[in-house]
């Protein structure tokens, strides 16, 4: 009798914006980063479901020096750290440990004083999926019922008829002096019926939900991908753009 082989799929696209001069965004999937840089066209990755997966996207905080540096540090732990990332506590305290590696940075250079950045992200499990952030970047769970964000915003509540906002109430790194962190870690059920979108607010202050949801309804991978990153930019794009777009796919393992 055959069984299912499982495995990750992984689209991912980073891109500095329409006005930004340079990107501070970061991006890592298992044991691949992209630090800023602009990738092109959408990156396929595929990876054998096992052993923990970790995709997140981080984003340097702007108006302040060194956010690549931030977001750079924060992947680069996250990729060393990802096949350890089996439960909740493993999860906050690789958290914690980046933002002691940003403070630390920082104080090593005091040209990135108060350097911070956001991140979040998934570890993708056999059998359920650890979603995690601090600050405000997402991940937007899709199925066949619409689009839910399974993150948690750190950012103040906002007034009557505002959609967004820039202010962020905690990150990784961020302050002239230490602060410790409270990361969002919660677990979901993985099913393949289910997609999940890793990205920084590049993509969500300029684009609607309901737009990103008909994005999803028609398209998946990397087309999918290059779809929300066209819609962004035809918002405008006023900041870095980094997505990520996670599937489960099974197939018949060969006789």
């Amino acid at each position: 009798m055959e069984t299912a082989v499982r495995y990750i799929t992984v689209a991912a696209l980073s891109h500095t914006g329409l006005i930004r001069d340079h990107n501070e965004d970061s991006l890592v999937a298992g044991p691949w980063t992209l630090c800023g840089t602009v990738t092109e066209n959408p990156q396929m990755l595929v990876f054998p479901m096992g052993s923990p997966l970790v995709v997140a996207v981080a984003d340097g905080i702007g108006g302040q020096p060194g956010g690549e540096v931030a977001s750079a540090l924060t992947v680069a732990h996250l990729a060393a750290l990802g096949p350890s990332l089996d439960s909740e506590e493993a999860v906050r305290e690789a958290l914690t440990r980046c933002n002691r590696a940003v403070y630390a940075a920082a104080e090593r250079d005091r040209a990135l004083t108060a350097m911070g950045t956001t991140v979040a992200g998934t570890v993708v499990l056999p059998d359920a999926l650890l979603v995690f952030n601090v600050g405000d970047s997402r991940v937007l769970e899709a199925d066949g019922d619409g689009l839910r964000q399974v993150s948690v915003d750190d950012s103040p509540p906002l007034r009557p008829g505002q959609r967004t906002t820039s202010l962020v109430t905690q990150a990784i790194g961020g302050a002239a002096r230490f602060n410790a962190i409270t990361p969002h870690v919660r677990t979901v059920p993985l099913a393949e019926d289910r997609r999940y979108v890793v990205c920084t607010d590049g993509l969500t202050d300029p684009v609607l939900e309901e737009e990103i949801a008909t994005v999803l309804r028609a398209h998946d991978g990397g087309r999918a991908v290059f779809e929300l990153w066209k819609a962004a930019i035809e918002a405008g794009a006023p900041d870095n753009i980094t997505l990520a777009l996670i599937g489960v796919e099974g197939e018949p393992a060969p006789d």
